[in-house]
């Protein structure tokens, strides 16, 4: 388990999570870097075109339609989203995605982007659950997808850095760490089957490996244009898609139980910096 290691040590993997912020470096640098440093890149480098086409990577797209949004003055209350606070002060995005889920004290409970964002337009702006914009959560025509690429692309090339001091953050990441090693469903699964050593595949697929944070930072570096759907997919997504392969209960959006597992994933993937957004298979 990662839980005695990773959590030992939270002032200096804080230190090495400021070390890795570089505003303006692009996602191809960043993977650049987890390349080089890796001495098991299999997982990095499968999809060498990816790596040729992330430079034009169409999430950039969704990345401007998300920016117009999140400036716009929107919802029965008409205002923008430039005074949601994901962590860092209202407004500021640059790092914020990298340090989330994380405890917010106005929700009274940890959140990740999807559920933050969600909040925030429910709270400022005044949209409902039945909405279209809260409403349609999947897909780059969704405005959920739209805003969370935006928001979380000012995070490439930060650390992965979630915040380990209040109780609720520590419970959500253990708890996600035994849903990730819990054996369940029809097929007796859990993800540590797929994650748990280097260059394991699926078929043609090299699989990411939990134990090896160069590896888990690109796994885990969502929102990511999905080349084989044609769509930019969020975090939430690759949960719900994860699940379903291994044939369990579809699992709700935005649950707690959902977001336990980006907490343990998230910490999993500390001190290496993300990919945003990425160009995924």
């Amino acid at each position: 388990m990662l839980k005695k290691s990773v959590l030992a040590l939270p002032i200096a993997l804080a230190v090495i999570g400021m070390a890795y912020a570089a505003p303006g470096q692009k996602p191809e640098e960043t993977l650049d870097e987890l390349i080089k440093k890796s001495p098991n890149p299999g997982y990095l480098t499968q999809s060498p075109q990816n790596i040729m086409m992330l430079p034009d990577n169409p999430a950039w797209d969704v990345v401007e339609a998300g920016e117009k949004l999140f400036k716009e003055a929107r919802g029965p209350k008409n205002v923008s989203l430039e005074k949601c606070d994901f962590g860092k002060g209202p407004g500021v995005l640059a790092g914020a995605h990298t340090e989330l889920p994380r405890y917010f004290a106005d929700a009274g409970k940890v959140m990740d982007l999807d559920s933050r964002l969600v909040y925030c337009m429910k709270t400022l702006q005044g949209f409902t659950n039945d909405d279209a914009a809260i409403k349609q959560k999947h897909g780059s025509d969704s405005d959920i997808m739209k805003l969370q690429t935006y928001i979380a692309s000012k995070s490439n090339g930060y650390a992965w850095n979630p915040p380990m001091n209040h109780p609720l953050e520590k419970a959500m990441r253990d708890a996600g760490e035994v849903m990730f090693y819990r054996r369940a469903g029809t097929m007796d699964f859990n993800c540590a089957a797929c994650h748990s050593q280097s260059e394991k595949r699926i078929r043609a697929s090299v699989l990411p490996n939990v134990y090896d944070p160069l590896d888990w930072s690109k796994a885990i570096s969502w929102p990511a244009q999905r080349t084989s759907h044609d769509h930019v997919r969020s975090s939430q997504h690759r949960v719900l898609e994860c699940l379903w392969q291994m044939r369990y209960p579809n699992i709700k959006n935005g649950s707690d139980a959902s977001i336990a597992l980006i907490s343990f994933w998230t910490d999993a993937a500390r001190g290496q910096p993300a990919v945003l957004p990425d160009l995924k298979r």
